[in-house]
Formats: C-alpha cells, structure tokens, sequence
C-alpha cells in the first residue's frame, strides 16, 4: 500500500501517450448495460436460456452438448417467460429504479389495489452516450413486446417506459472491430 501512489503515477505517465484514461466501476456498468451485456444473478434470475437472453447466436444448431435436449423441455418454450429486454423511459433523465416492478400500461390495482405485474427491472442507469437514461429488465413475453409502453408504478406515481432492444451502443460491433 505504501508504494499503490508512486505505481499510480507511473502507470498514469507511462499511459499519458496511449491516451490511457481511468475508469470506475459505474463507468463499466453502464458500458456493458450499454452493449446489452448482462450480469448474471442480476440481469437474470436462473431460469433465463439463451433464447429468453436474445442470445440463440450462442446455441450451436449442429453439435451435440451437455444440456441440448433441455431446450425440447415444454415449459422452456411456454407463454409468459421472463426475456431480456431493453427500456427507455419517457422522461429521459429519469432513471428507473432497480427491482421496480413493471405493469401493462393500462392495468387497474386489483381490488387490494395491487397491480399484476409483467416483469421487473434488472440495471438502470443513465448514459453520456445515449444523452438518457435507459434500463435492462425482465418482462414476461419481452422479446415480442418492442415498442410496446409499460407502466413503472412507484408509489403514488407511474413512469411509462418502452421496451426495446437490450443493444443500445453498437450494435453491429463496429467499434470493437476497428
């Protein structure tokens, strides 16, 4: 610890001609949320397969491997499955709050006044990229929902948000391929 200041200093002048820049660990949240990077245990809760990831590129359609015939299994393939999907909200500097629960846009509180929710959100964060703030979440149906408004009840308010693509920056890679 009592050399951490020197190294610092060296590493950071030695950097200065590789316009080396520091970075936290909010600044590489928000960069992997951005490319639709998930944080497994926090993006997903467990019972996510590629498929409900957006993520079929992954599964080989030609070998064998451990695992492959559970993708048959009926329930991996039922209605309702919690899938990846991006948000945004309508306020752009509003940054949804991680955990809150989501609504269809003109779901009525049941007679406890509680609302049936469709899903959650995973990440939130806002971006210097995208000049707003955006979120990952989990919604039942996700994948077949884009452009779709979801309510975002939190107490005596309700936030709108789209769902959209869990990609916000790069899509095609471009820029980890220059």
């Amino acid at each position: 610890w009592e050399h951490a200041r020197y190294i610092w200093e060296r590493l950071w002048a030695a950097g200065r001609p590789l316009n080396l820049t520091a970075y936290g660990t909010e600044t590489m949240h928000v960069l992997r949320a951005e490319k639709g990077y998930i944080i497994v245990g926090q993006d997903t809760d467990g019972t996510q397969t590629p498929f409900d990831l957006n993520m079929s590129w992954i599964v080989s359609k030609k070998k064998e491997f451990i695992g492959k015939r559970s993708f048959q299994l009926s329930y991996l393939k039922s209605e309702g499955r919690l899938q990846l999907v991006g948000l945004l909200p309508e306020e752009k500097e509003e940054v949804l709050p991680e955990g809150a629960y989501l609504a269809g846009i003109n779901e009525q509180p049941d007679a406890k006044g509680m609302l049936r929710h469709t899903g959650f959100v995973t990440s939130s964060y806002y971006s210097p990229e995208l000049g707003r703030s955006f979120a990952l979440a989990l919604v039942a149906n996700g994948l077949s929902r884009m452009g779709e408004p979801l309510s975002v009840p939190l107490g005596n308010r309700r936030l709108t948000a789209t769902v959209c693509d869990a990609v916000f920056i790069d899509k095609e890679n471009n820029r980890r391929d220059s």
